[in-house]
């Protein structure tokens, strides 16, 4: 496996091991320590690491290595902003593209999605929830992502989950009250909302149920922070 390939495989990782929290926001990655956890050569970690630092999840710092970026409330709500146009976009293409395979896999999805958010609820307050949410988001992200592979308008995905990799590390562990067991319940029910105006054909009902999804996601992140004391800058505030 050449260089290339190899830092393929290593940015994938990382960019997913951020986006779902495992690494937090502020943690430095040396490259010594990442060559040494993939077992491979500083080469393909250092351009792993610039790659990473061009989609914007990680900052160098001289004589320190590259941290996992911090984003600000503003930030991050510009992000959730793209995210809820696009992917509102791309779910009504995907709407008249569907085939009965397609619906299929959609309902498997959105069945273990349902199945995680009902674990995640029934989690009690002050549970260590970190290894269930981050397999609760892969499994959100592996929803939207059959909608993206019908859709098939590989540039706007590009763009969308470039605007998706705004999760943040501090949600992973938060202890969760009834709001955030409310708002997963939201989260779980717009899904099912998307997929059955995905199966009745309905562009235009696929485009405004995403669209609120992505919003409401946005509202989920923001309470959850807030509950956990990561605490935005009021001049964040929009």
């Amino acid at each position: 496996m050449d260089a290339g390939t190899k830092a393929d495989e290593i940015a994938l990782a990382l960019e997913e091991a951020i986006v779902s929290g495992e690494l937090a926001p502020g943690l430095v990655l040396r490259q010594e320590q990442v060559s040494a956890q993939y077992a491979v050569s500083r080469t393909p970690v250092r351009e792993a690491l610039r790659r990473l630092s061009a989609l914007g999840l990680v900052s160098f710092e001289a004589n320190r290595g590259f941290r996992v970026r911090t984003l600000s409330r503003q930030e991050m709500w510009e992000a959730f902003l793209v995210r809820a146009e696009l992917e509102s976009l791309v779910t009504a293409v995907a709407a008249e593209r569907f085939t009965k395979e397609g619906l299929e896999e959609l309902e498997q999805a959105e069945k273990r999605f349902a199945r995680l958010t009902r674990a995640l609820r029934a989690r009690e307050p002050g549970d260590d929830r970190r290894a269930l949410t981050v397999e609760w988001m892969h499994a959100n992200h592996g929803f939207h992502d059959v909608i993206y592979r019908v859709a098939d308008l590989p540039y706007i995905e590009q763009v969308a989950k470039s605007a998706r990799r705004t999760f943040s590390g501090p949600a992973v562990w938060a202890p969760g009250d009834e709001t955030i067991d409310e708002l997963y319940l939201q989260n779980e029910r717009q899904h099912e909302a998307i997929k059955d105006a995905l199966a009745a054909g309905s562009p235009e009902g696929a485009r405004v149920l995403a669209r609120e999804h992505v919003l409401a996601s946005f509202n989920l992140l923001e309470t959850i922070l807030e509950q956990v004391g990561a605490g935005w800058r009021s001049a964040d505030r929009v």
